[in-house]
């Protein structure tokens, strides 16, 4: 498989087309079925892959920063008589079991930021479903806050996995119906076992959709409905937008360079090494100068180079069994533009900013990797960048000066973010989360707010798992390293996504959770992905040949 790059810009779109009209935008679902990401398929019917996904993720995060000014967004399709026909079934039936799973895994977080939007950032999103609405669909309507639906009666919206491929609705449909929508337990039952769907006034009762409205007032319904969600939005009517130009990038047979951000690939041993890079000067004084410096501000600039190392391991590194952090910089500099982004969070463009890093953050949470975090002389680990300390599954420190290295002794420090700015997909903080058991260790760490502890200080706050000195440094981090690459990646997956959201359960958690649970199982199985399964045949004409017993 050729490398995916996550790059692209509205310029380069093949699938959609942002259309801003002052405080409403439309989003426009227009697929090319001749693009598809890879050879062997079409996207017909407004169907996607993983190249209409990436798209679409670029669109969200250019409304949210570029456009301030925008309160709806209104998803609609760009084809007559269909809205999405749901994931491409050829692409599903000829991809490699690991790129279905990341490419579901993509699609929810990227459903995820859309329905961050309508809840924190004053941008609401509605759909305007005109047509058949089917699987991935819907699945995308439903991660809108508002649906509207045509009653042509010929309009529907419909999960028929079940009846039709032998999978199911798993990134996140079944879900967001019963704990989004609040669907009725037996009516999604019967929702989820019809081919056809369900049309007009039944969609409103069963909350499937939430208004309908005849095809010749439609759009007026829908464009009053825009204006009304719009009247409710904090975002500013007049706000200079911040343009995401392309990052600067530089990829090699064993690294991926960015400007804050560099990756190591060591395929010997299986390890991608992610080195952080903190700021050189101090924060602007003032919000106006940080506008000014537009995606070179470098709490943003580090979040899109991190994001976008994130998904190129998980994608295109795919043997890779451990991601180590490390950094090099002044925590008082970190903790200083943090200080910045939370002092100034009411601001349209922090608040992003803030939400952005959120979104980045839980990225890594998600990322089936083993993650651990090297906390070396000269490192850092504070405020923001103190949250993958939490994150990993664990945590080196480096206990005093190391001989021969002139670099400061290695300190962590906390700042006011790592206490509420960024919670889990769980719902609270890695903090809270880490403490589940002692939550008294939480209130310890919020009183050595802005203090730089060293291994002996962070070691008794909990907050590292482990600090070695300089004699048993090396041995003790090689040992662990080549320990985990030698493991099962398939148990690995299995237990740190059981062991990283600890407390309490959302809908976001049990989506993740079902996801890895479900499409690992299912999209394995010879139902769905044999030579006679559902997949397979679909569209053959013949039906597939299931082994009836159940597992």
């Amino acid at each position: 498989m050729s490398r995916i790059d996550f790059q692209t810009s509205p310029d380069a779109y093949k699938h959609w087309r942002i259309e801003p009209d002052g405080e409403v935008a439309r989003l426009v679902m227009d697929v090319d079925e001749t693009a598809g990401l890879f050879d062997g398929y079409e996207l017909k019917l407004n169907s996607y892959d993983l190249g209409v996904d990436i798209e679409l993720a670029d669109a969200i995060q250019r409304l949210r920063f570029e456009y301030p000014q925008v309160k709806t967004v209104v998803l609609a399709s760009g084809k007559d008589k269909v809205f999405c026909a749901g994931a491409n079934i050829r692409m599903l039936g000829g991809s490699a079991h690991s790129h279905k799973v990341n490419f579901c895994k993509f699609t929810n977080e990227t459903r995820n930021s859309m329905e961050e939007a309508s809840a924190e950032s004053g941008q609401t999103y509605l759909c305007a479903v005109s047509g058949a609405c089917a699987g991935g669909g819907y699945e995308l309507a439903l991660a809108c806050d508002h649906i509207m639906l045509t009653d042509d009666g010929s309009s529907t919206v419909a999960l028929p996995e079940v009846p039709l491929l032998a999978v199911l609705p798993g990134t996140g449909g079944l879900t967001r119906v019963t704990d989004k929508r609040k669907v009725r337990r037996d009516l999604a039952d019967v929702f989820c076992s019809l081919e056809e769907g369900i049309r007009g006034k039944k969609a409103v009762d069963w909350r499937l959709v939430d208004e309908v409205a005849p095809a010749s007032k439609f759009a007026d319904a829908v464009s009053t409905r825009a204006r009304e969600l719009a009247a409710r939005s904090d975002r500013p009517s007049d706000g200079e937008g911040v343009k995401l130009n392309p990052l600067t990038k530089t990829i090699t047979e064993n690294a991926i360079a960015y400007s804050t951000v560099s990756v190591e690939l060591d395929r010997g041993s299986r390890i991608a090494t992610i080195n952080i890079t903190g700021p050189d000067t101090p924060p602007p004084g003032e919000i106006a100068a940080a506008e000014s410096l537009g995606d070179q501000f470098w709490p943003l600039r580090l979040a899109r180079e991190l994001d976008d190392a994130l998904l190129e391991i998980r994608f295109n590194e795919l043997e890779m069994a451990v991601v180590q952090f490390k950094s090099a910089g002044d925590p008082t500099l970190v903790l200083a533009h943090d200080d910045f982004m939370d002092s100034n969070s009411e601001h349209w463009l922090m608040r992003e900013l803030l939400l952005y890093w959120r979104r980045v953050l839980k990225r890594v949470d998600l990322t089936s990797r083993t993650l651990a975090v090297m906390a070396e002389p000269g490192s850092c680990f504070a405020g923001t960048l103190a949250e993958l300390l939490f994150a990993a599954d664990r945590s080196y420190m480096a206990d005093g000066q190391f001989e021969g290295d002139n670099r400061p002794e290695a300190t962590i420090a906390l700042g006011p973010l790592n206490f509420g700015a960024y919670p889990m997909s769980n719902g609270i903080t890695r903090l809270e989360t880490r403490f589940l058991g002692e939550p008294e260790a939480v209130a310890a760490a919020k009183a050595k707010q802005g203090d730089a502890l060293d291994a002996s200080a962070a070691s008794e706050l909990g907050l590292v798992t482990f600090a070695f000195d300089d004699i048993d440094w090396e041995d003790e981090v090689r040992i662990f390293l080549e320990e985990r690459a030698s493991f099962s990646p398939d148990a690995l997956t299995g237990m740190e996504a059981n062991l990283r959201f600890a407390g309490p359960e959302t809908m976001e958690t049990r989506i993740f959770g079902r996801l890895t649970a479900w499409q690992n199982w299912i999209f394995q199985r010879p139902n769905a992905v044999g030579a006679d399964g559902a997949l397979q045949r679909y569209g053959s004409g013949k039906r597939a040949d299931f082994n009836m017993e159940r597992v």
